[in-house]
């Protein structure tokens, strides 16, 4: 019997390239612009921010929108439910800062089953700027926001957005996510942007309004049940490209459990595999700890266990590597949370191809995908 030592380790080495090529990509795209904005300068600004219920820092949160260093900008905060707890902190909070102009809607249309983008139509039909910012209520805006997000705009432009980078963790699970959110998730992204292949993420979107009502306006986002998946479809069918931006704008996360991170990056992955199958298919390889695990087995001796634990540290630590040069979350526990991460990352993968149910904000969904004839606007029964 040939020995499986040298053509495992060829494997992993060829698998620890993809992921340092991967890092490496990112590393050099995060914290940079290519080429001049073609933003036009001060232009007004409309924020639209959905909101559902009190989270761990949303006074913080929806302060920050207040402050931003921007001329021109009119905030439109969009409250579903007139009865949600958040309603008297909004209306307090636009009281304590007459100079910007805000605004509350109460009231949501049920367009379809996503209830983050029924709950934006009115802020969007409302916004009266050409340009529209639509940013999740967990956003943590910097002063400057506007501005880093206008930085990316290029003449082939359809949408700028943001990936969220995880922050001030309250827990270990908490630091898990983070490892999810950062040096995993948003490194892809960032790396795929730098090959042509940019994709939205629904955290920060930066759209200009009269090119999103040409393609059939917000509305048209509800042709997926995840609207991020929905904007990339329709940018690139426009002949356009999603641009991300030079670096991400962060997330605090807080105190968090398993079962929430859980459900969190089961729900997310469930979208993906519906909304993009065939670049799903390949993110159980996404990690470090299953490939270097499967080489290990397959070699079948000391060296290759060694060779597997070479190749795993090498790129755990080029991870921390790009965490320290992105400025992102890191403590004495981030190689258990990458671990952790990684062993968590081939039960995600099947549960999103088993289940198509998902739970978002309370609403129970189905994100199967729909023949024509059935997608249709939502409506409620009775």
């Amino acid at each position: 019997m040939l020995d499986a030592t040298v053509p495992a380790l060829s494997l992993g080495a060829l698998l620890a390239l993809v992921q340092i090529v991967s890092i490496g990509v990112a590393g050099r795209r995060l914290g940079r612009s290519h080429g001049p904005s073609r933003f036009p300068d001060g232009a007004p600004v409309s924020v639209v921010r959905p909101l559902h219920g009190i989270e761990a820092y949303s006074e913080e949160m929806l302060t920050r929108s207040f402050r931003l260093d921007y001329p021109s900008y009119e905030l439109i905060f969009c409250v579903a439910d007139p009865g949600d707890p958040i309603v008297p902190m909004v209306r307090r909070l636009i009281a304590a800062h007459p100079r910007v102009p805000a605004r509350l809607i109460l009231g949501d249309e049920r367009l379809c089953e996503n209830p983050k983008l029924n709950n934006c139509l009115r802020g969007w039909r409302a916004a009266v700027h050409d340009w529209v910012v639509l940013a999740d209520s967990n956003v943590a805006m910097p002063p400057d926001y506007l501005q880093r997000l206008q930085a990316a705009w290029r003449d082939d432009t359809g949408l700028v957005c943001s990936t969220p980078a995880g922050a001030r963790p309250g827990s270990f699970m908490a630091e898990v996510e983070c490892a999810f959110l950062n040096t995993l998730q948003a490194r892809w992204q960032y790396a795929a942007e730098a090959f042509g292949l940019g994709f939205a993420q629904g955290k920060s979107m930066l759209w200009h309004k009269p090119f999103l009502e040409a393609q059939g306006g917000l509305q048209a986002l509800a042709a997926e049940i995840a609207e991020d998946a929905a904007a990339t479809k329709l940018v690139r069918a426009a002949g356009k490209r999603v641009h991300l931006v030079a670096s991400p704008f962060e997330q605090p996360l807080g105190p968090r459990g398993f079962q929430e991170v859980w459900a969190r990056q089961l729900r997310w992955a469930r979208l993906r595999r519906v909304t993009f199958p065939l670049f799903f298919a390949p993110e159980i390889g996404s990690g470090v700890l299953l490939p270097a695990l499967l080489i290990a087995l397959c070699a079948g001796s000391f060296t290759g266990l060694v060779g597997a634990a070479g190749l795993a540290g090498l790129c755990y630590a080029a991870e921390h590597r790009l965490a320290i040069r992105a400025g992102w979350h890191r403590s004495p526990r981030l190689l258990a949370a990458f671990l952790v991460r990684d062993a968590l990352i081939p039960a995600i993968w099947l549960g999103a191809w088993m289940q198509s149910a998902i739970v978002w904000r309370g609403n129970a969904m189905d994100v199967r995908p729909r023949r024509a004839a059935e997608a249709r606007p939502y409506a409620p029964t009775a």
